[in-house]
């Protein structure tokens, strides 16, 4: 239940920010001509936000930089392409990005803080210290799975999967025994 809440708030903020953005924003569209050297001026890129009827040399280069007879032949030169952005879907995508880090983020912390700290309270403290000899002998979370498998509050779903945990802690162990006890590298 505590994992739904972040999702849903942070939909609810994507969807407040978002309402506001009916209109194009003159950010959203714009007019970009590119023209190239033409005699003794340099190249240049000229924006303006006009509509897509708008969007040619004579109402996008201002100030022009030729004069009469020689406009239609620089214009003719320039190239002008209409542009049109979602600026409510960047900012939808960015929240989503920033929601989904902040999930990962969040599940990092309960995995390297949290879990120890319940796996202790769960399985008592004296179990998780051992001395160097007894590490390949004694499994810190051996009796896991029975202890959760006792417990009829989780589900049959959350026990198959920390099988599958404990097992692959087991074969961690046993890798590390072998390659750091006896330098015998498992194949």
């Amino acid at each position: 239940m505590k994992f739904l809440i972040l999702p849903v708030a942070s939909f609810l903020v994507c969807f407040g920010l978002l309402a506001p953005v009916t209109a194009k924003n003159s950010e959203d569209i714009r007019c970009k001509c590119i023209c190239p050297p033409y005699r003794d001026i340099e190249g240049q890129i000229y924006k303006q936000n006009v509509s897509l009827k708008d969007c040619n040399c004579l109402h996008v280069v201002e100030p022009m930089p030729v004069d009469g007879k020689d406009v239609e032949a620089y214009c003719l030169r320039c190239e002008c392409k209409y542009e049109e952005r979602s600026s409510g879907t960047i900012k939808f995508t960015i929240i989503m990005y920033l929601s989904i880090l902040g999930l990962l983020l969040l599940y990092m912390v309960y995995l390297t803080l949290l879990e120890p700290m319940l796996k202790r309270r769960l399985f008592g403290h004296s179990q998780l210290i051992q001395s160097e000899d007894d590490v390949g002998d004694q499994q810190p979370f051996a009796n896991a799975h029975n202890v959760l498998s006792r417990s009829h509050s989780r589900p049959n779903m959350l026990n198959k999967v920390e099988h599958a945990q404990q097992r692959w802690r087991r074969q961690v162990q046993e890798q590390r025994k072998s390659v750091f006890d006896r330098h015998v590298v498992l194949s």
